[in-house]
């Protein structure tokens, strides 16, 4: 046995509780970080070769673990923009210098330039829909942008697209002269029509009303009289362009801007739409129409519709939700989605390195970074207005500390023994 040998086995010991202790001082400093995740240590035995007669001590090595897949409890605040994350999953944000990196802390808040940025200076990404509906990149970072909420200002948008839905009377009367159908633009329209408007926007959020008008143009039997189907006349004006004397609408000072023929079976069920895109003249824009959802059944005529697009309106709040969605509600009651805000993994969490700022990077034990959507693929949800606490057991902490405190100092009382008993082999000489 070699008294150099249990002295250094003693060091050893004290290095071992020293790293202990440095891990419960991580985590009791960082008890009410927002996310962070608390890391421990591991203990593992080193062994030196002995004989029967004599023994060697060894020592002992420590090893650093991350609790980082442990969910922290989840506190709600007043702020809309504090994110947390209720499951699996890391919210993507960028360093200053532009490297994309992971985090669970969600203690976001709007910076100078509108963008969204936590307590550590990391700025949140996400997928913008400028181009449409976004499409996650799984296997990287490419395509995500600064999640920017600075929405001052008004904000239109052209209409595109509208729809109307109803029935038309089945029983209603065949128009045969084309002259008064509402396509002909004459003083003479027939009282069989029915009239619905609808309103649309320009690109300068100003309002577009058309009026519609529906005429059943005629109905196909068999040869032994039953009817097999019917067809009806669709015509749209400009509501600008109507005649202001008299008690009709008729004529207009322009021509439709849609003229659209409904067919339908014996049923009543629509079987075709042709040429039911608006043109209009004046803003230079086309509206695709659908009047999918229409019936032609024994009842009254009834209908409804509505057109996409925005009046000039201002921004009124921003919201973010569980999906990662975030969107603009405007004074005006409409909504416009910005960003969806991505999330992402690894299959290993735990051995993810850690880097200052409560963030982390994947390396070759933790795995490849996968990126989707909240609530796909095992991924958790968001949560708005609430932030992750640390997952710090701080009672547990308080114990490990006390642990470490007497372990150290049993490893010291051995290098004190050691030293005397050499104290006593240098004294032999005197």
């Amino acid at each position: 046995m070699s008294i150099f040998g249990s002295m250094k086995t003693a060091v050893s010991g004290m290095s071992a509780q020293a790293n202990r202790l440095s891990t419960v001082s991580d985590n009791i400093a960082n008890a009410n970080t927002v996310g962070y995740k608390a890391v421990s240590t591991s203990f593992s035995s080193l062994v030196l070769p002995s004989s029967s007669g004599n023994y060697n001590s060894g020592g002992v090595q420590t090893s650093v673990r991350q609790a980082i897949s442990e969910q922290g409890d989840i506190s709600y605040t007043t702020s809309a923009y504090d994110l947390a994350i209720s499951g699996d999953g890391f919210f993507i944000v960028e360093s200053a210098d532009g490297t994309p990196v992971l985090t669970r802390a969600g203690d976001f808040s709007v910076d100078s330039d509108g963008n969204l940025v936590n307590s550590a200076g990391y700025t949140l990404m996400g997928y913008s829909y400028d181009s449409g509906v976004p499409a996650v990149v799984v296997n990287g970072f490419d395509g995500q942008v600064p999640v920017n909420v600075s929405q001052s200002g008004l904000s239109a948008i052209a209409s595109t697209s509208a729809y109307f839905s109803g029935n038309l009377n089945s029983e209603a009367t065949v128009v045969t002269d084309t002259t008064t159908l509402p396509s002909a633009n004459t003083t003479s329209v027939t009282g069989d029509t029915q009239k619905m408007s609808l309103v649309a926007y320009d690109s300068l959020g100003a309002t577009v009303q058309y009026d519609y008008y529906f005429t059943k143009t005629g109905v196909t039997t068999d040869a032994s009289g039953a009817v097999t189907g019917s067809s009806w006349e669709v015509a749209a004006y400009r509501n600008a362009d109507a005649a202001t004397g008299g008690t009709t609408s008729f004529p207009y000072s322009s021509s439709a801007v849609s003229v659209a023929t409904l067919s339908f079976d014996a049923d009543g069920q629509l079987t075709s739409a042709t040429d039911t895109d608006i043109v209009d003249p004046v803003t230079a824009k086309t509206i695709t129409m659908d009047y999918s959802d229409f019936t032609q059944l024994a009842s009254d005529f009834s209908a409804t519709g509505s057109a996409d697009g925005q009046a000039a309106s201002a921004v009124s709040s921003v919201s973010i939700g569980t999906d990662g969605v975030v969107s603009v509600s405007y004074a005006n009651g409409t909504t416009k989605s910005l960003y969806q805000i991505p999330l992402a993994t690894v299959a290993s969490p735990d051995n993810l390195t850690l880097l200052s700022g409560n963030v982390y990077t994947a390396n070759n034990m933790s795995g490849v970074t996968v990126t989707g959507f909240p609530q796909t693929n095992g991924l958790g949800s968001i949560q708005s207005g609430a932030l992750e606490s640390s997952n710090v057991d701080l009672a547990g902490e308080l114990t490990e500390m006390i642990e470490a405190q007497r372990s150290y100092t049993a490893n010291s009382k051995v290098f004190q023994t050691g030293s005397d008993i050499m104290d006593v082999l240098v004294n032999l000489k005197r």
